[in-house]
């Protein structure tokens, strides 16, 4: 049996909501919903491109952290709060995934916070 193992960006919200920011599990890693809350200033900034980025950033540093990268990519689910997003999101999901191209949904609805405009969650499927 493949032992999992707990990816965590070091944030009290992990334990609070008791979450991992990602998974592994076998050749798996199931990254949580990500948001595009920068940590560096510890800031949700305004745009749904620039959440758009930070959250795919975050979840590119937690796929590195569990061995894997942004091409293991397999399924993006993709949650918007406003559907005047859309383009604006779709621009920066194709910088990233214009040549992975998982499989994808995207749904709009609404998030946690009035600030957050944009969560991210991804599988991916380590390469053997």
């Amino acid at each position: 049996m493949t032992k999992r193992r707990l990816i965590s960006t070091g944030s009290p919200m992990e334990k609070l909501a008791g979450y991992s920011r990602a998974v592994v599990q076998g050749d798996f890693v199931h990254v949580s919903g990500t948001t595009g809350f920068d940590y560096s200033t510890m800031v949700m900034p305004e745009g749904a491109a620039t959440q758009t980025r930070n959250a795919l950033e975050t979840i590119k540093k937690a796929l590195g952290d569990a061995d894997s990268c942004l091409e293991d990519v397999v399924r993006g689910r993709y949650y918007l709060a406003n559907s005047d997003d859309v383009d604006e999101v779709f621009a920066v999901l194709g910088e990233y995934f214009g040549d992975i191209r998982p499989a994808a949904t995207m749904v709009i609805c609404g998030l946690v916070s009035p600030d957050m405009l944009v969560e991210i969650e991804v599988t991916a499927q380590k390469q053997s």
